[in-house]
Order: C-alpha cells, then sequence, then structure tokens
C-alpha cells in the first residue's frame, strides 16, 4: 500500500475517527498546529496566575489595615508577584502542566493531591519567612484564607480550563493503532466510547489484521509496520498505541525506537494489563523494568478510615441535602402513582444480601410492561450481552425521573445505605442476585469490599462497560484499594455528575431479571 493510498477518498475528516484534524481559520490553524501540549500548558498556567492572584487579593481584604503604617499591601503585591515564577517552576517539576499530553485520561482529580500539597509547602514556607525576616504582615488568618481559596480557585481553575480545551480542535490528538486484533479493537472501542480523552483513531495497522467489528467499520487498515513513519508525518499522528500486532517482537521494538525520533507519544498495552491498573508502580531490576502488584492490604485499620469516612461525608450529606431530597419526593409523588422511594435486593459485602434504596424513576407497572420494551434493549443487538438489559430513551421512565438520572441524583438514598453500614460512597458496583450468579472463583473477591454508590466501574464508562470487564475492574479497585484512590474517585465523580454524565439517555446497565426498574 504506497502513502497516497492511505485515506480513501470521501474519509470523513469530521468527528473521532477517519480523519486527520480539521482546520478553521488562519488563527484557529496557528493554534491548531502547536497540538495539545502547546494549549493546555497556557492553559492551566493562566488558570494557575488567576487563582493565585485572586487567592491573594481575598487573603488581604480578610486582613484589617495596620494604623502604625507597617502594613503595606503594594509591598507584600510585589513580593507576591516575586514569588510567582517560584510556584510555576515548583508545579512544572511536579508534573502539573504536562500530564495531559502524555496520559489521555488525565484529569483535575488527578491534579489535587499535587496542587494541595504545593499551596501547603509554599503557604507556610512562606508564612514562616516573613515572620522570621519580619517582612510585611505575617497574619495567620491571612494565610490561611489565602491558602483555603487557592486550593479552591485553582483546583477549580484547572477543571474549567481543561473543559474549555476539550473543546477546541488542538486538543484532539490524531492517534494510530498498531494491531488491529482483539486487542487493538478493543483499544479503539474505548477511545470512541470516551470523547473526553481527545483522541481521534486515525486507523489500524496490522500485517495479518482481524476481521473489525461492525462498529469499526469506519476505521481503514493503513497498511504493516513499515508504513507507520509515513503515517506518523502525512496524518499527522500525535499518538502511537501499540497494541499487540501479529508482527514479531523484534520489529515492534524496532518501530518504537524509530518512533522516538519522532514528535509522538507512544502508548504500549502491556502484556497481562487485564491484571495491571493504572496505579501500577513501576521499579528496576538493572536494566530490566517490572510492574509492582502488590499484595492486598486491607488492614483492619484501613477499613476503619474507610467506614470513618464513609459515615461522617453520608451523615452530613443526607443532613445538608434534606430540602433537596423532600422536593424531590414531593415532585416523584405529584407526578405518578405509586411509592417515592424502589427497593430492589442486592449482592453486598460477604455475600451478604441489602436493600439498596433509589428514588422511584419509573411509572409504577414499569416491570409488568418489560415484555413490551424488551425488545429495545440495546444489548440484544450486535452479538451484545445477554445478561446486560440497558434501553436508552426507555419509554417507562417519567418525566422527573429522566432528570433524576441525568444527574445520578435518584441515588442520593444510597446515603441511607451507607448510614446503615450496608454500602460504601466507593466500591465494587452493587449488582442484584441474578447477575451475581454469573460471577465465580477470583471475582468473587470483588465483595471483599461493600458495594458503593460510585467505583471505577461509575467513572470509567458505567454502562457501555461489558460485564466481564465490569468484574475485572471491581477486582483490580479491591485488590489494590486504598484511601486516596477513594478521594479521585469521588472528586471524579462529582465531575461526571455536574455535567450530567451518567448516562446520555438515563438509566443504567442491568439483569434481564431485574425488577421494575433497570440500576
Amino acid at each position: 500500500m504506497s502513502t497516497p493510498e492511505l485515506l480513501r477518498p470521501g474519509t470523513s475528516t469530521d468527528g473521532v475517527v477517519g480523519g486527520v484534524r480539521p482546520r478553521s481559520g488562519s488563527v484557529g490553524h496557528w493554534i491548531d498546529a502547536r497540538g495539545r501540549g502547546w494549549l493546555i500548558h497556557r492553559a492551566l498556567l493562566a488558570a494557575d496566575l488567576v487563582g493565585l492572584s485572586v487567592a491573594f487579593l481575598v487573603g488581604e481584604l480578610s486582613t484589617p489595615k495596620r494604623v502604625d503604617g507597617t502594613y503595606d499591601i503594594y509591598f507584600e503585591a510585589g513580593l507576591f508577584l516575586l514569588a510567582l515564577p517560584l510556584w510555576v517552576v515548583c508545579a512544572k517539576l511536579a508534573g502539573l502542566y504536562d500530564r495531559d499530553e502524555e496520559y489521555a485520561d488525565h484529569s483535575t482529580a488527578d491534579d489535587v493531591l499535587g496542587v494541595l500539597q504545593l499551596l501547603t509547602l509554599g503557604t507556610w514556607l512562606a508564612y514562616a519567612g516573613m515572620s522570621v525576616t519580619s517582612l510585611g504582615n505575617p497574619e495567620l488568618r491571612k494565610f490561611f484564607v489565602f491558602w483555603a481559596t487557592a486550593v479552591a480557585l485553582v483546583t477549580a481553575g484547572r477543571a474549567i480550563a481543561r473543559a474549555v480545551c476539550r473543546r477546541m480542535p488542538a486538543y484532539v490528538q490524531n492517534t494510530l493503532i498498531v494491531g488491529a486484533g482483539d486487542v487493538g479493537q478493543d483499544v479503539a472501542h474505548k477511545i470512541i466510547q470516551h470523547p473526553e480523552f481527545g483522541l481521534r483513531v486515525v486507523g489500524f495497522v496490522d500485517s495479518e489484521p482481524k476481521p473489525r467489528s461492525s462498529s469499526l467499520d469506519d476505521l481503514p487498515l493503513l497498511g504493516s509496520l513499515e508504513h507507520v513513519t509515513a503515517l506518523v508525518r502525512e496524518l499527522e499522528v500525535e499518538r502511537v498505541i501499540i497494541a499487540f500486532g501479529a508482527d514479531p517482537h523484534e520489529k515492534i521494538l524496532a518501530l518504537i525506537r524509530d518512533l522516538k525520533d519522532q514528535p509522538v507519544q507512544v502508548d504500549v498495552v502491556p502484556r497481562f494489563f487485564e491484571m495491571i491498573p493504572s496505579t501500577a508502580q513501576f521499579h528496576g531490576l538493572q536494566s530490566m523494568s517490572l510492574v509492582s502488584l502488590p499484595p492486598p492490604r486491607l488492614s483492619s485499620s484501613s477499613l476503619f478510615l474507610k467506614r470513618t469516612m464513609d459515615l461522617v461525608i453520608a451523615a452530613g450529606t443526607l443532613a445538608l441535602l434534606s430540602p433537596l431530597l423532600l422536593l424531590i419526593a414531593v415532585a416523584i409523588k405529584l407526578e405518578s402513582p405509586g411509592p417515592v422511594i424502589f427497593r430492589q435486593v442486592r449482592m453486598g459485602k460477604g455475600d451478604r444480601r441489602f436493600s439498596v434504596l433509589k428514588f422511584r424513576t419509573m411509572v409504577v407497572d414499569a416491570d409488568e410492561r418489560k415484555a413490551e420494551v424488551a425488545h429495545l434493549n440495546k444489548h440484544r443487538m450486535n452479538g451484545g450481552d445477554p445478561r446486560m438489559f440497558k434501553i436508552p430513551n426507555d419509554p417507562r421512565t417519567t418525566g422527573v425521573g429522566r432528570v433524576l438520572r441525568r444527574y445520578s441524583l435518584d441515588e442520593l438514598p444510597q446515603l441511607w445505605n451507607v448510614v446503615r453500614n450496608e454500602m460504601s460512597l466507593v466500591g465494587p458496583r452493587p449488582l442484584i442476585l441474578a447477575e451475581d450468579l454469573h460471577i465465580g472463583d477470583w471475582g468473587r473477591r470483588r465483595l471483599d469490599l461493600k458495594p458503593g454508590i460510585t467505583g471505577l466501574w461509575q467513572v470509567l464508562g458505567r454502562d457501555s462497560i461489558p460485564f466481564e470487564e465490569m468484574v475485572r475492574i471491581d477486582y483490580m479497585y479491591v485488590t489494590t484499594w486504598s484511601l486516596w484512590n477513594d478521594v479521585r474517585i469521588m472528586v471524579r465523580t462529582f465531575s461526571a455528575m455536574g455535567r450530567g454524565e451518567r448516562s446520555p439517555h438515563g438509566g443504567v446497565s442491568t439483569s434481564v431479571a431485574a425488577i421494575s426498574e433497570p440500576g
């Protein structure tokens, strides 16, 4: 296959598959040509500087002006401006400006710890320095207000900056997948299902490709390994994903070395990727890199901390949102007859059953009408998993129910399940009994922790995740559990809820045997 033949006539240049990045005018072309790294670096830098500057002003305004003339806001403003370049250097060293270009799924939730550490260290070092040198006004309240405001504004500013960048053509990276087998096609599916990654698959490269699934028909086979270097230039490829092609190991290694001379990000799907979480750590054995898979550490102290966090946050949130809960209950009752709360038996920790609580989002006779809509189950189409039941735009859903499902408000009563120690804020997906029958052997480890209101299954795709992959995700969550990972998952969940990303059609996947309401 010669390079002029690499893109077929009529191949679309829009969307996320089968084309190159569209250009839009001279200014757009100028920004676009610099790519994701140039764009996101400057957006995050601007967000940091604005957030820190506003926090400085808030801190200064919170401090009464001294009458003895020793307080000079202009002098302190000068010190603050001199400190800003130091923030930029330290944030750069901490990787707070580079990871978006390297990691497709990087989010503001991944920055929280780094931002918090840097602000805490910088703020209190500045306070100590002012106290020792008597420069400025080392007022404790002012520094605390600055620190708290900066944590909130810098984090929020970074989230806004990313949201804006992800809507710009320059953020999208043309992506070439080396390997058109099962793993390569799985990679393509995940990219297409997650446009927030900002990746556009231009096609596959493989000398012995497998037949593609019908959902990937728009993605062309662009040749073999010999064409990759030319493809990178001609299709402006910025990311190459190595995904178990049929080519020999030595040829793959040679390709990766060649790509190191190109301005392109290279991602390699590791062997045994089913067992390697994204949080895995590397260490070395002389020149060999090893992936560390430590044993599960579910100690009594760790479980106590998890339970304490669950109880404090769940009880506090229930008290804080009690007016909203009452308003939702009234809206459900006024729209349709039937109970406000829907109960369904799920399998919990240690094979103990419990009744999960949700606001009712369907008409009261939804179960009786199930046969009428069974043909709409999207998992019956294209060879889907018959264990799953999901109907886009389910006609049994009420008007109030559609709003509740879009923003996951129907799940707020599960906070009471958390208080009762039946669920956790973060944990494995709570399965109905019919689904649980399909899980055996190593998959039962998912019940070592209580089911969660949210979890990795929620933030990684929810109803778009196949059943077997959901079990693997829950297994990895339990066997690599950490409290900080729970915090990251909650932050990412809040972000998705704010964007209304639960499901574009409402509802979640569940078993065909589900009672009354899916999910």
